[in-house]
């Protein structure tokens, strides 16, 4: 076996034993072990098990990446101060001031990837582990935690048509119009939503020091070019993988949803939606995640004296009545 196999091995014992868990829960409450849609909610529960899991990482997340807005006016300063210099003394110099500054805000930028780190191991593993059914089921063996009579269940079962095991590149059985169709359909699904989770975090829930930094614009190229890596990848990816991937992307852009309207960041349109809101219900202003308490004053301030100028009326004038 390959170094890559080795390393996915428990990760593939733990994906198939997750999804023979709910096959098995599934089937005890009157589902057909071998049904298409049996297997589907199968991944879609390993996909709930593998976020649920995630969110205290998510939470970090969100810290880390309110640490690296707020401190992009401080980064901006250093790199125009080094600009120009390319000795070696000035380069180390700004390493580590660079270093220091991420260390005052808690944050450092591999941080923000972290949950999609975590991910990409149980991600490929799942990628091996339904690529390999039909060569399994050939040969009479199982699949991590799958049996052999599990690998033919799952091989002969579909949706609309389409076996789970098949992708739109390489086929695999079943109706093929059915293949494409419902490849097509999951893929862009699956790039549209990862592109609407983007667009909405960097539409509400960026402050404006954070728009005009050079780190928005490598967000702005992130934007365009995931979508694009996964949509093109997607041809090759089975039928399972796909939604694996559109239901963890779901999850993801509700989860965002969530965290942009109460807990959004400092400074952001949705954070002085936020205090607007709770100004206009008489509620003291929440402090904001990774925000400081200064932030939450202003933006209650600020929300309240909206609110005001909003609820003013403009008194009509009596007019004088004529004496007789």
């Amino acid at each position: 076996m390959d170094i890559f196999g080795t390393i996915l091995a428990p990760f593939k014992w733990l994906v198939s034993a997750i999804m023979v868990g709910f096959h098995d829960g599934l089937s005890a409450i009157g589902m057909s072990p071998a049904n298409g849609w049996t297997w589907t909610l199968s991944i879609i529960g390993l996909v709930l098990v593998i976020r649920a899991a995630l969110i205290p990482v998510f939470v970090k997340q969100i810290k880390a990446q309110r640490g690296m807005q707020l401190l992009q006016p401080d980064l901006k300063k250093m790199q125009d101060k080094y600009k120009g210099k390319t000795d070696q003394l000035s380069r180390q110099a700004m390493a580590q001031e660079q270093m220091a500054l991420y260390k005052k805000h808690g944050t450092n930028p591999f941080s923000a990837c972290l949950p999609m780190l975590i991910q990409m191991p149980f991600f490929f593993a799942l990628f091996q582990v339904l690529s390999g059914i039909s060569s399994a089921k050939v040969s009479g063996q199982g699949i991590g935690a799958m049996s052999a009579e599990q690998v033919k269940q799952f091989d002969e079962s579909t949706i609309f048509g389409a076996p789970l095991s098949a992708s739109l590149l390489h086929g695999g059985g079943g109706n093929q119009t059915a293949v494409w169709i419902l490849s097509i359909v999951m893929i862009l699904a699956m790039t549209a939503s990862q592109f609407i989770t983007q667009k909405q975090i960097m539409a509400k829930n960026m402050s404006e020091e954070a728009l005009a930094s050079p780190f928005m614009r490598q967000q702005k190229m992130m934007l365009y070019i995931l979508p694009v890596v996964f949509g093109v990848g997607g041809i090759n990816f089975p039928i399972g993988v796909l939604i694996y991937w559109t239901t963890t992307n779901l999850w993801t852009m509700g989860q965002q949803f969530f965290v942009i309207r109460r807990m959004p960041t400092p400074g952001s349109p949705a954070a002085k939606a936020l205090a607007e809101r709770r100004a206009a219900k008489g509620l003291p202003a929440m402090p904001l995640l990774g925000g400081k308490k200064a932030d939450a004053e202003a933006a209650e301030a600020s929300a309240a004296a909206a609110v005001e100028a909003k609820a003013q009326r403009v008194q009509p004038q009596r007019k004088n009545r004529k004496r007789k």
